[in-house]
């Protein structure tokens, strides 16, 4: 790729821990001119999360690092289409100019609307995408499946390039007739070297004795919303089915579930084996994950799931079901195995009984998961990304990538598929 020097801005709904490692790196990139538009302040201001059902604000920094500017929303605030409804980017758009917007408020916002209107009006190019790998959403709907499939083609067409965060969204956007010359992939990460940093820090004997595991115990970790397309509950019953003596299951999350989840315990006779810890910020997880033996996500609907590559960072092994995102990507390289069918609360409990009686297994499952999440870096993310923001700035203005930039971003994007196959 060329050495010319983009100036990019970034749109997103709010602050999130995910991604401001990233947008600290872009604003390091000697080709990027970096900053961010935040549609709200949610996360890094005290606000209400209907998901947690209490107020989160995270306790890492998340505006540090990279320049940013808040453009007030005056939607609502909800999950309508005017929840974010923030006028001034058409006038912030149109007098940054700027080569290429990333847009990662989804489409069914106002915002990004106004977003796709200003770039075009200012010869910006655009560039979004969706982490979904199926058409399938929280609440199935066949019309809305039927929706998708005739408008997401066109949809993703309006991109100068699309940019997806797994191979799972990456295939679904080929199945819906994209070329592949017009798709890339910038890896769904986390700040690796932060999470590798925190768990060695981690008291990880002190952590278990004070949940009131024995060393010997086999410590079996839920971290996520308690909410019901999450499926804790059947990890609970999985649990309860294998009938391990000598192992503890630990919830970390809040949600509306819990109070089911507690009645539920005691009714499966497991209430002594079983612990709540109820939310647990970003500075603390990496104590919760070091200190597990194994996390599990039976999610029904999880378009990735970066709470694996935290997990596995700080050498938790991770089993999934068949419906998160990650599988493809992070736990089919290290243990095909560990991917167990959605809703198969016998194949789970199996898999459970299993790693108990053999923590040489997870020895060695866990120094595979550290040796792939090296391939999978916030570094390979930002590459990836400046690499799609040339190919849409030579499209937008109406110039046809060369060969060598096409052939130059679809290897980069293709990394992770070849490593698999």
């Amino acid at each position: 790729m060329s050495e010319r020097r983009f100036r990019v801005l970034a749109i997103a709904s709010h602050p999130v821990q995910y991604a401001s490692p990233i947008f600290r790196l872009m604003a390091q990139h000697p080709q990027l001119d970096f900053q961010v538009a935040y549609c709200s302040m949610r996360g890094a201001e005290a606000g209400h999360d209907p998901e947690f059902g209490r107020s989160v604000k995270w306790d890492v920094p998340l505006l540090d690092g990279y320049t940013w500017t808040h453009v007030p929303n005056r939607g609502s605030d909800s999950e309508s289409f005017f929840g974010l409804y923030n006028l001034g980017l058409w006038k912030f758009i149109r007098q940054g100019h700027f080569d290429a917007l990333l847009c990662y408020t989804g489409y069914l916002r106002a915002t990004f609307w106004i977003a796709y209107l200003a770039a075009k009006s200012a010869g910006a190019a655009f560039l979004f995408g969706t982490d979904a790998t199926t058409l399938v959403s929280r609440q199935d709907r066949e019309w809305k499946r039927l929706a998708k499939r005739t408008a997401w083609p066109l949809l993703f067409r309006l991109a100068d390039q699309v940019i997806v965060p797994s191979s799972g969204t990456r295939n679904l956007i080929f199945s819906l007739g994209l070329p592949r010359e017009r798709v890339t992939l910038t890896p769904y990460v986390v700040d690796n070297d932060w999470w590798t940093a925190q768990s060695a820090r981690v008291d990880r004997g002190a952590v278990r004795a004070s949940w009131g595991a024995k060393p010997s115990d086999t410590v079996i970790l839920f971290c996520a919303k308690l909410q019901p397309w999450k499926r804790p509950a059947d990890l609970l019953r999985a649990f309860a089915k294998a009938n391990l003596p000598n192992a503890l299951l630990v919830f970390a999350g809040e949600g509306p579930l819990r109070q089911q989840l507690e009645t539920e315990t005691v009714a499966l006779g497991v209430g002594p084996r079983v612990r709540f810890l109820g939310f647990v910020n970003q500075s603390q997880l990496p104590t919760v994950y070091t200190s597990a033996d194994v996390m599990v996500l039976p999610s029904e609907y999880e378009p990735f799931a970066v709470v694996v590559n935290e997990a596995m960072l700080c050498g938790c092994p991770v089993i999934v079901s068949d419906l998160v995102g990650a599988a493809q990507d992070l736990i089919a390289p290290v243990c095909r195995e560990f991917i167990f069918p959605c809703g198969d609360i016998a194949a789970l409990a199996a898999l459970l009984s299993t790693i108990a009686k053999d923590r040489a297994l997870l020895q060695g499952i866990r120094h595979l998961g550290l040796a792939h999440l090296q391939t999978w870096t916030p570094q390979r993310n930002v590459a990836a990304t400046v690499d799609a923001i040339e190919l849409a700035v030579s499209r937008a203005h109406g110039k046809k990538p060369t060969v060598n930039e096409l052939q130059t971003g679809a290897s980069k994007s293709s990394v992770s598929s070849a490593r698999q196959s």
